[in-house]
């Protein structure tokens, strides 16, 4: 799932969020034309993630197809996506190898989709419960998987929804009890 690009045309402007790869959310600082030792002029999105290390800056290729890039959802998809959360299935996934374990969740976060990222969010939460519940501890992989879709989720729902990123797991809780 690449995004697709018209010849000459920038995709994004200065002030867009995004979600770059796994960084998350990020704004576009800038677009700039810069020209690396020896090579030819390129325009470049400079970009500044919003929850993860915000100090840092990242620089990638106008051009660049390497990595998933795509607008954020509308407030609207997510208040829709969060209404949808009760139907999303929840399947978890065991497997005592690790490599195979990480590969299945890698697979899971490919495409960043919101849905997708519910989806294993469930899956991980009621895997967690199904642990415990026998006295298991929940795993490192598996903890830090879920982890990494909650941040990845709850961080383009709270710039979709212009709140707060603490602020997303309450206020999907109070959404779902009024329905």
């Amino acid at each position: 799932m690449r995004r697709e690009r018209t010849a000459d045309v920038a995709d994004y402007s200065a002030g867009d969020l995004i979600l770059y790869g796994r960084h998350g959310v990020c704004r576009v600082e800038e677009i700039k034309q810069v020209r690396p030792s020896g090579g030819v002029e390129k325009e470049y999105y400079v970009l500044r993630p919003l929850y993860q290390n915000r100090s840092c800056c990242i620089r990638i290729p106008a051009d660049q197809d390497k990595v998933y890039c795509r607008p954020i959802i509308s407030g609207a998809e997510a208040q829709r996506l969060i209404r949808r959360i009760p139907q999303v299935p929840a399947e978890p996934y065991y497997n005592r190898n690790l490599n195979q374990l990480r590969e299945h969740y890698r697979t899971c976060l490919e495409n960043l989709s919101c849905e997708s990222l519910i989806s294993l969010t469930k899956s991980l939460y009621k895997k967690k419960e199904e642990t415990e519940a026998q006295r298991k501890k929940f795993g490192t992989v598996d903890e830090r998987f879920m982890r990494e879709a909650e941040d990845l989720l709850y961080g383009e729902f709270a710039a979709a929804l212009e709140i707060e990123r603490d602020s997303v797991q309450n206020y999907i809780a109070n959404a779902l009890q009024i329905e």
